[in-house]
């Protein structure tokens, strides 16, 4: 299915008007879908009323008022909070109980949620599992997309097509895999925040006003990152290129390796993804 083709026959119905579902909304209208072929269930009267009069897009205050027209391919992106889904999904699923082939897809970007669970739940196979990261709110995020085989290749051209809307989508081919995508994307970003902070508090701290190091600490990342992202080289050939023998790259890089910084990262990493596992367990319990 080519995307022209999703663009004209598509309508996707957001379930949750928040920051990311917000953030999908002006992407996709951004990349050729119209604001008519775009409606968002949203119980908060202010926040629906800011959509509309932000994106002009229809708003629907309650769930049980969805009207599928099955002319069309619909698409249900549940775009709610993880311990919200159970009682949404078994609400939705009410109305799935006699879907067809021409039942809507369901795209859920609810961190934690298991597949198995959200079929349960709503009593319909046909589900895409999704995790997006903060990134996405200016169209520069990446999206982790896994679906088992109720899900056929239209379908997963249908939901990457609405993840590329807010920047990359990349497919896993085992679920257990979300929690490592979740671990390193997910999470991600409040990492390089981090690394930020203690750039920015660095340069404050060798004499630089707070100014002047906020620009040179966000420019610094900013570019080596485009860098690496046009060069087909490993990082670490980068890295290397950066530091002479007995310089001053080389002297910081020393001191993060004796205070094994790669490896406390590396644990860091790995303790988000056994949260994201544990979450998965404990979401999946009702």
């Amino acid at each position: 299915m080519s995307t022209q083709k999703i663009n004209q026959n598509a309508h996707i119905t957001f379930i949750g008007g928040g920051n990311m579902g917000r953030a999908m909304i002006s992407g996709l209208l951004a990349n050729g879908f119209g604001a008519h072929q775009l409606s968002v269930v949203e119980a908060n009267a202010s926040t629906g009323s800011q959509l509309h009069q932000d994106f002009d897009v229809e708003i629907i205050s309650a769930l049980d008022q969805i009207a599928f027209d099955f002319s069309k391919t619909n698409v249900v992106v549940m775009a709610i909070k993880p311990q919200d889904f159970n009682v949404v999904a078994q609400s939705l699923g009410k109305k799935l109980q006699h879907a067809t082939d021409s039942g809507p897809l369901i795209l859920s970007i609810a961190a934690g949620i298991r597949l198995k669970d959200m079929t349960r739940w709503l009593g319909y196979e046909r589900c895409v599992r999704a995790m997006p990261n903060t990134p996405a709110l200016i169209g520069k995020g990446i999206t982790g997309l896994f679906a088992d085989s109720a899900v056929n290749a239209s379908d997963r051209t249908l939901a990457e097509t609405i993840c590329n809307a807010v920047g990359q989508a990349v497919w896993v081919n085992e679920e257990k895999l979300m929690d490592a995508v979740t671990a390193v994307s997910g999470s991600g970003p409040a990492y390089v925040f981090a690394f930020l902070e203690a750039m920015q508090s660095s340069g404050e701290q060798l004499g630089l006003d707070a100014s002047t190091a906020r620009k040179l600490a966000y420019a610094t990342l900013e570019g080596a990152t485009q860098l690496a992202h046009n060069s087909n080289e490993h990082a670490g050939v980068l890295r290397e290129r950066v530091t002479s023998k007995g310089g001053t790259t080389a002297a910081a890089l020393d001191m993060l390796k004796q205070l094994d910084w790669q490896g406390a990262l590396e644990k860091a990493i790995d303790a988000a993804s056994q949260r994201s596992k544990a979450m998965g367990d404990e979401l999946g319990k009702n």
